[in-house]
């Protein structure tokens, strides 16, 4: 379950109410999921909107939650729900019993596409050969990948809230916002990355400082990269997007994209920036918590990884990862592990090329690693001082609790 409610509810203009489920549907949260979805359900009917449910998020499912789903739609065979349900355990357990007021689909774009209003064929066939979804259903995806990015960073920032809620005895959690929020402005660190290392960080350490001994002033992070893009190390998102750039012009890569690793979340992969990748494959590749899709695996193995054809890849081809890349115009991806001087991995920067077997010349691929290795080595100084400092003035200003 999430923080509130596992059940989030967009309205489309075309008929459409997308409704998200997010966490872990156990026993436990069957009597809100029972009443919840309800309501959505009339809702939607008042409305005259067909029902769609994005379970893409969905972790864990219980047996007596699909009970619970089934029992709620039963009536509704005349006009399914439709459900988004990855192929896996959640789509396993959803396609398993009959099914007469719901239908499952393995993305929600085949859900969102089997709604399409029929109309006359479109004849031109796309320069790439590849078949283009229903202009009408792209704003709604889009609004959906939104809503999804914008859950998982409001449940890291909740968590956090709660954290220094707890810690300073704050009467009104929005007075923990406020800090964090003062926090992130001061010190120019999203407020997720600030959320997650209040989530991930040790309790202060002394009433005066969170870290008692350290310098507040850590000199500035130069490399040679930041150096050609003119970029301030302190400033996150644009040392990142650099690397981006420059990992394009090492390369010649059709696409680019850069995960780092989120401690609060057990080091999964967060997608940071990214250049000529879709919206679908970013919205799937936004967080990752392992193999088969190759960033991962470069994760893993702490070494470059390239798959030479994603069409080919028995991992990929059985995951949803592989039709992803593929939709994406991905057949080659190679992916380059951020690996900090400790032997730590702290991201993956991954390259995708259009055509398969797209091989890297060895002074380009020994480039690559080298600027995989100065980002790791900038992520590692900017989470030891940037960041630090910013949990430090958390600390030193905080508001006085309840007396």
């Amino acid at each position: 379950m999430t923080n509130r409610s596992p059940l989030t509810m967009r309205p489309a203009a075309d008929g459409v109410a997308v409704v998200c489920l997010s966490g872990v549907l156990d026993a436990g949260s069957c009597p809100q999921l029972a009443r919840e979805l309800g309501e959505h359900l009339d809702r939607a009917a008042r409305q005259g909107r067909r029902l769609v449910l994005d379970m893409a998020d969905v972790r864990l499912i219980s047996s007596a939650a699909v009970t619970t789903l089934l029992r709620a739609t039963a009536h509704l065979a005349h006009a399914p729900v439709l459900v988004a349900a990855a192929p896996g355990p959640v789509g396993s357990a959803l396609r398993r019993p009959p099914t007469a007021g719901i239908r499952v689909y393995g993305t929600l774009a085949d859900a969102l596409a089997a709604l399409a209003p029929a109309g006359p064929p479109d004849r031109s066939t796309p320069a790439d050969g590849r078949e283009r979804p229903a202009a009408g259903s792209d704003g709604l995806r889009g609004e959906v990948y939104g809503m999804r990015a914008k859950a998982r960073s409001s449940a890291q920032i909740g968590i956090a809230q709660g954290i220094l809620l707890a810690r300073y005895d704050l009467p009104a959690a929005s007075m923990a916002f406020a800090l964090l929020k003062e926090g992130s402005q001061r010190y120019n660190v999203p407020l997720r990355v600030l959320a997650s290392a209040v989530i991930a960080a040790p309790p202060p350490q002394s009433a005066a400082h969170w870290f008692p001994g350290r310098s507040t002033h850590a000199p500035a992070f130069r490399t040679e990269f930041l150096g050609a893009h003119r970029v301030h190390a302190a400033d996150r998102r644009r040392v990142l997007a650099a690397a981006v750039d420059e990992a394009l012009a090492l390369s010649a890569a059709d696409a680019a994209e850069l995960h780092v690793t989120d401690p609060a979340q057990d080091d999964a992969l967060l997608l940071e920036q990214h250049r000529g990748l879709d919206a679908a494959y970013r919205d799937f590749a936004a967080l990752l918590t392992g193999p088969p899709a190759v960033c991962a695996r470069a994760q893993r193995s702490r070494e470059p990884v390239t798959v030479l054809d994603v069409a080919e890849d028995a991992g990929l081809s059985a995951h949803p990862a592989g039709p992803v890349l593929l939709a994406a115009g991905s057949r080659t991806v190679r992916s380059v592990p951020l690996i900090t001087a400790d032997g730590g991995c702290t991201g993956v920067l991954s390259l995708h090329r259009r055509e398969p077997d797209s091989r890297l010349p060895g002074v380009r691929a020994r480039a690559l690693v080298a600027l995989a290795g100065e980002v790791a080595a900038w992520r590692s100084w900017y989470r030891r001082s940037v960041v630090l400092d910013a949990l430090d003035y958390l600390h030193q200003h905080r508001p006085a609790g309840r007396p």
